[in-house]
């Protein structure tokens, strides 16, 4: 059967809902936190060269960038039916109306989204994603990102709970060109120049382009703009030497050691906001009053919205009661508790995975089915069904969220 066959196929069978794949990325620089339920004899199944596995990509068509040696596949979902996979680049690709409407696909030209879990034992060193003007000189796109905190995976905190974000009020260029100078002289001294928040389960943050974090130690839930480009500015984290390499992975070779180059990279104004936690730390926001949806049976709040490029909400159906769910675009889906049906599908959360073994705990909506309607049934007496969802640019019902 040809790969259209199956997609096809997939979604007849699932009325507009598609089976996922788990998709395992590698991080060579990071340590594993355990938490994502992959089996640990399987946290370093690609190789202890590749790195430990400490993230999971949903509905993803974006390619990992993890340099030299990384699979052509890495980093990309495949939708699953009766034991054969297609990708799902491909099925957006050439049936991209069909999962996500001609109106998307004709003004956005696919899913511009990538959404991921990361799990690590410790902090990421402070970095930022290039905005779109920087990130045009290597041929690709700026990088916005949201962070939720799911608590079914936050069960214990690892070994640095807090982030760093952006740079203290005051702080100059010198100052981080001082930095960027003593990168080879041992920790380059950065995060003397930053502010840690402690991470709260069960809230957000959103991340602009250019801004500096230094992602702590909980697992992660991050929506973002569907494209891996970074650079660092931590020499040093956890006493191991981040290379120089990964400070320029996205900057063209002419500027590779231009450091007013790198140091222009960063959003100013953002970085040293005065009221950066006010301005974007992010709470959940009911998306009905909560007593008419308690009455139905459910509870679905935003849990990342005010910007164009994404939005995600989480969905809690209460034991043993059903209910029907329209959205206006199509979504990702990942369980982080309980099990059920959505549609005709059966979906439940698994305990412990092995590296390739099919789960049941993630789909896809197509915009069809989530604006039909989808039923969703909580098939547990005692145990909630909850779930995170998430959107690509262009959802109309978070239009009204957007932040000017």
């Amino acid at each position: 059967m040809n790969s259209a066959a199956i997609i096809k196929d997939a979604l007849s069978a699932g009325e507009g809902v598609v089976r996922m794949a788990p998709c395992w990325v590698p991080r060579s620089f990071l340590m594993p936190g355990g938490r994502l339920k992959l089996d640990p004899r399987d946290l370093y199944a690609l190789g202890a060269h590749r790195g430990g596995i400490d993230e999971r990509w949903y509905s993803s068509t974006t390619q990992a960038a993890n340099g030299p040696g990384t699979p052509d596949d890495e980093g990309l979902s495949y939708i699953a039916l009766d034991g054969q996979r297609v990708l799902f680049k491909e099925a957006i690709e050439t049936l991209g109306d069909l999962f996500l409407g001609a109106d998307v696909m004709a003004e956005h030209g696919g899913w511009n989204i990538l959404c991921k879990f990361f799990d690590n034992l410790g902090p990421i060193p402070h970095h930022m994603h290039q905005m779109d003007e920087h990130a045009a000189k290597v041929g690709r796109k700026g990088k916005p990102e949201a962070y939720y905190f799911p608590p079914q995976f936050n069960f214990t905190g690892n070994n640095f709970p807090h982030t760093y974000m952006g740079l203290e009020p005051g702080t100059t260029k010198d100052d981080v060109r001082a930095c960027l100078e003593r990168w080879d002289q041992g920790d380059n001294g950065i995060l003397y120049h930053s502010k840690a928040y402690m991470l709260q389960p069960g809230t957000g943050w959103q991340v602009d382009a250019g801004v500096l974090h230094a992602p702590g130690s909980l697992v992660t839930y991050e929506p973002q703009v569907n494209v891996d480009v970074f650079g660092m500015f931590q020499s040093m984290v956890e006493n191991r030497p981040v290379p120089w390499e990964l400070v320029v992975k996205d900057v063209p070779p002419e500027h590779s050691r231009d450091l007013d180059y790198i140091i222009g990279m960063l959003d100013w104004d953002k970085n040293v906001d005065p009221e950066f936690g006010k301005h974007n730390k992010v709470f959940p926001k009911p998306v009905k009053p909560a007593a008419e949806m308690a009455e139905e049976g459910y509870s679905e709040m935003w849990i990342t919205y005010g910007r164009p490029w994404y939005s995600a909400k989480e969905l809690t159906v209460f034991p043993g009661r059903s209910v029907t769910i329209t959205d206006a675009a199509a979504y990702g889906v990942i369980l982080t508790q309980g099990r059920g049906t959505m549609g005709k599908l059966t979906v439940e959360t698994p305990t412990l995975i092995r590296f390739g073994e099919m789960t049941m705990d993630e789909v896809f909506v197509s915009a069809a089915a989530a604006k039909a309607g989808l039923r969703i049934v909580n098939t547990s007496r005692d145990e909630k069904l909850v779930m995170l969802k998430h959107f690509g640019p262009g959802n109309p019902h978070a239009a009204p969220l957007i932040q000017q």
